[in-house]
């Protein structure tokens, strides 16, 4: 029998998700000692370990839970999780064709990049890894004037709709739940990774409301009371964004004391500390990161 922590480091599963996976799938049921404590046996961890290819391949958290509690102990050893090419050079090579295919003004054949990069493996790996480095390399190509800004906007609108079309289909799983409200300050507008992350809260099984860019002070405030909203999550990808972000998590506090306030993006960190929870930079880390300050309250 394995402690949850053990579980955790023995299936690369993190406790804040085992938790959740465990209480919004029931994936997973543990026995409980004397003191209260879960413990997990081999089962248990093989049940896990499937789940995590699952998702790895592209699975909603729902749809293969019901995968992996449909089958034997047997048939679990099926799954496997990818390992593919590496990060890196992946990376690279999806990032020149873009560009080449932006530089063209190519909606056919930046469609085609996208395809084969959503096509890839999970929606959270292609983000971090082929799709985020892509679009650095599409605003420096822009910056460089290797592209024209009509081909650097198709390829964000269509890298945007692909998002959009990702959001919907993960659906309203833990719609039963207050929501939590992720979005942008005002006067932010590049929402790429914003909408990156509310999709991956909603697969995560977090019931996710996506506000948008450039969302004003005042209405951060009447969204969280008209919603009932649980937490929000600000985006503060830009070093401009700093400053708005830190009206907008001053007013939420002054208003909503009680309310967590979460911060992500590449200038997070230039909030001031303790005023709000900094989340990691990597997608699915900072998803986990939720999901444990969620569970905590």
């Amino acid at each position: 029998m394995y402690t949850i922590k053990e579980a955790a480091q023995r299936t690369g599963v993190s406790v804040a998700l085992l938790r959740a996976w465990e209480r919004r799938y029931g994936v997973v049921t543990p026995t409980r000692t004397d003191a209260g404590y879960r413990l997990y046996d081999d089962a248990a961890l093989s049940r896990l370990r499937a789940m995590r290819s699952l998702v790895s391949e592209g699975w909603s958290p729902r749809q293969a839970a019901d995968d992996v509690l449909s089958r034997s102990a047997s048939e679990l050893t099926e799954h496997v999780d990818p390992a593919g090419p590496a990060a890196g050079s992946v990376g690279r090579d999806d990032a020149r064709r873009l560009v080449d295919a932006a530089a063209q003004v190519g909606g056919t054949a930046i469609e085609r990049v996208l395809d084969e990069m959503f096509a890839a493996g999970s929606f959270e790996r292609v983000v971090e890894d082929r799709l985020y480095p892509a679009m650095v390399a599409l605003g420096e190509a822009w910056a460089s004037g290797e592209i024209d800004v009509a081909g650097e906007h198709a390829a964000s609108a269509a890298a945007l709709r692909r998002l959009g079309v990702a959001f919907e289909a993960a659906g309203h799983a833990g719609a039963r739940d207050r929501p939590v409200l992720v979005g942008l300050p005002p006067g932010s507008r590049h929402e790429l990774p914003a909408l990156a992350f509310a999709t991956a809260m909603r697969r995560a099984g977090m019931n996710t409301t996506y506000l948008g860019p450039d969302v004003p002070v005042s209405s951060w405030g009447t969204a969280v009371q008209r919603s009932g909203a649980r937490a929000v999550v600000i985006g503060v990808g830009m070093a401009a964004d700093a400053a708005s972000a830190t009206a907008v998590a001053a007013a939420l506090h002054r208003d909503s004391p009680d309310l967590p306030v979460a911060v992500g993006g590449r200038h997070a960190s230039d909030l001031p500390a303790g005023s709000v929870t900094r989340l990691p930079d990597r997608l699915a880390e900072a998803v986990d990161a939720m999901v444990e300050l969620l569970g905590r309250r």
